[in-house]
């Protein structure tokens, strides 16, 4: 039905559409939400991504089972994708040092801010994020770009290298890495084989928090894991 700066509202219109579930683009076009309000659409503005914690991003499944009519069965997910989690909780951290990011097109490297959704996986999981400690100038943004010098000396010793895929574009190898600036070369798990990338689509993906958790637990207590045996939202680098 279009793009959210311009939607197709003889359609939403001859199809009969109750409900605009947007996303925070909606809050750039003001226009357009005010429009659809007028021709008697409600708008909700999906804020999932404002959440914290990733376990508060997965109780928005409620939100949408209580919209669909589907209560207990969004009940069920959660609890049980809740409960799955609980043996992870409850292991001892394995203090290995996690670095998330991607490198723009400008050549500077952008890594999440600590606290932010990302980051607080990373420490759910079992890791500890490599800037977690870092004092970042406030902004509203989640992410945080620094020049690679910069980058360098924070995360060149950090135990597993995870590039965002989801932004920066999924890598299929370290050599790519490399390409993308020969500092690379000297990061420990560049050396030791510990460098993954996450896909394209991970952000999206709120009903499998609990998937993505056990995921990151694998690959950070098993970082140097048989690439063959693979994983659904990430993929380690050759």
């Amino acid at each position: 039905a279009g793009k959210y700066s311009a939607p197709d509202y003889e359609r939403l219109l001859t199809e009969g559409c109750g409900l605009a579930l947007e996303s925070t683009m909606i809050y750039h076009t003001p226009a357009v939400r005010e429009q659809l309000t007028r021709l008697g659409i409600p708008v909700l503005v999906e804020r999932s991504s404002y959440e914290d914690n990733p376990l508060g991003r997965m109780e928005w499944v409620r939100l949408y089972g209580y919209l669909t009519g589907k209560e207990a069965e969004a009940e069920r997910i959660v609890s049980e994708s809740v409960a799955a989690l609980q043996p992870i909780l409850r292991e001892k951290n394995t203090e290995r040092s996690v670095a998330f990011f991607y490198v723009s097109a400008n050549g500077s490297v952008n890594v999440r801010r600590p606290g932010d959704y990302m980051a607080e996986l990373i420490e759910l999981s079992g890791g500890r994020y490599i800037f977690r400690d870092r004092k970042f100038q406030k902004s509203g943004n989640s992410g945080i770009s620094m020049q690679m010098e910069d980058f360098y000396a924070g995360a060149k010793d950090a135990d597993i290298l995870i590039y965002s895929g989801t932004i920066g574009g999924e890598l299929e190898s370290i050599r790519e890495l490399i390409e993308k600036n020969s500092l690379f070369q000297d990061f420990k798990a560049v050396k030791e084989g510990a460098v993954w990338c996450s896909g394209k689509n991970l952000f999206q993906h709120s009903v499998g928090v609990a998937e993505i958790i056990a995921e990151l637990n694998q690959l950070i207590r098993d970082p140097e894991r048989d690439p063959e045996q693979e994983l659904c939202y990430f993929r380690r680098l050759n």
